[in-house]
């Protein structure tokens, strides 16, 4: 039986792929539980449409990135905090407090697309990843200084 999968599943494949399975996981486990839809000439032609509509709406995403990308190359961050003996921060910087900083200064970002790989603890000029599409990261530059 060829099916064409609505969603991920484990061993068989991703979802919107065509997959031959045999008929009593597909009658008994797949198509009642609407996990896949038989791979008939009408759902084929639907499966290429959504296909095609969904690598437009990515190009276009990936469009944009790239040209936030662009503007957040330039962008420096400074953040003051207090510190205390041998330059050791009170508490940390986090990637909230990185992207109130970006705020302020008017660029929105959401925190998720921020990655630190551990919360800033001492002074210092440090470099963030923003990843702002799966195949479009960009660098900011963030200073943290005495106050």
């Amino acid at each position: 039986m060829k099916v064409i999968l609505r969603e991920d599943i484990d061993n068989l494949g991703k979802s919107g792929e065509l997959v031959t399975v045999k008929d009593g996981f597909g009658r008994n486990f797949l198509l009642p539980r609407k996990k896949a839809v038989l791979a008939s000439e009408q759902n084929l032609r639907q499966l290429e449409h959504e296909k095609s509509v969904q690598t437009a709406r990515n190009a276009k995403l990936k469009g944009a990135a790239d040209e936030q990308a662009k503007k957040l190359g330039a962008v420096k961050v400074t953040i003051k905090r207090k510190v205390g003996e041998q330059d050791k921060l009170f508490g940390s910087v986090t990637v909230l407090d990185i992207a109130e900083a970006l705020a302020a200064q008017g660029q929105q970002v959401d925190r998720r697309q921020l990655h630190l790989a551990e919360p800033i603890k001492s002074l210092g000029s440090y470099d963030v990843e923003l990843r702002l599409h799966r195949e479009v990261t960009a660098k900011i530059k963030v200073d943290v200084v005495a106050e």
